[in-house]
């Protein structure tokens, strides 16, 4: 379980203060809405320790997480405009999330399974500029599977993507969320994303998270 207590913060020019608490469990995707600008984007820094609290806890099944730098937290990230580098071909993107002492056998091992899973078994040899913006985003969630990483945050990850494309990455999402006993957080202006995936759901008002 992932648990946010309190968690204050405040931007230096005092223009707004967040005080934080939610609960989001494994195998479950907890949505946080809100309109444009009230601080999504800030939780979600905050959780993978871009920005720092003032004070409170952030817990992962017990551990506080607040003391590790972005690079230590076990979390993973997939935004809106996939960050894949688009001189690589796919296999070279997904191979990233693999630690460099991986022997040759067992990385490509790993990166063609990650690429069945997530339904691309043919684009191992494609340049990531030649994928189409739904492709990418299966390649940039191969990654995650390689990243073995129990917490996934999703900052309007559906958002640049056509209707029918939109509806198979949700789905994937929740297949994916539900078999990795990942935790995922969604943040979405977007009704139809909350409404098919999220088993909570939060809306963020006035700098706080009240369960919906």
């Amino acid at each position: 379980m992932l648990e946010a207590k309190h968690l204050i913060f405040q931007y230096a020019d005092a223009s707004r203060q967040f005080d934080l608490s939610f609960v989001a469990r494994p195998g479950e995707v907890t949505a946080i809405s809100g309109q444009s600008g009230a601080g999504k984007s800030t939780l979600l820094d905050l959780i993978a320790g871009f920005l720092m609290p003032k004070s409170g806890e952030l817990l992962l099944s017990g551990r506080e997480l607040l003391p590790l730098p972005p690079e230590e937290r076990p979390v993973s990230i997939l935004f809106q405009s996939e960050t894949l580098f688009e001189h690589l071909t796919a296999a070279k993107n997904i191979e990233l999330g693999l630690p460099r002492d991986t022997p040759r056998l067992e990385r490509t091992r790993q990166i063609v399974a990650a690429l069945d899973e997530v339904g691309l078994p043919g684009v191992l040899k494609q340049r990531a500029a030649t994928l189409s913006g739904g492709e990418k985003q299966r390649v940039a969630l191969a990654r995650t599977l390689l990243r073995n990483r129990p917490v996934l945050l999703l900052d309007e990850p559906f958002s640049a993507l056509d209707d029918a494309t939109r509806a198979t990455i949700r789905t994937l999402v929740r297949t994916l969320t539900e078999r990795h006993q990942w935790i995922t957080l969604l943040v979405s202006h977007h009704a139809d994303d909350v409404d098919a995936l999220a088993a909570r759901r939060y809306r963020l008002e006035d700098g706080k998270l009240i369960e919906a």
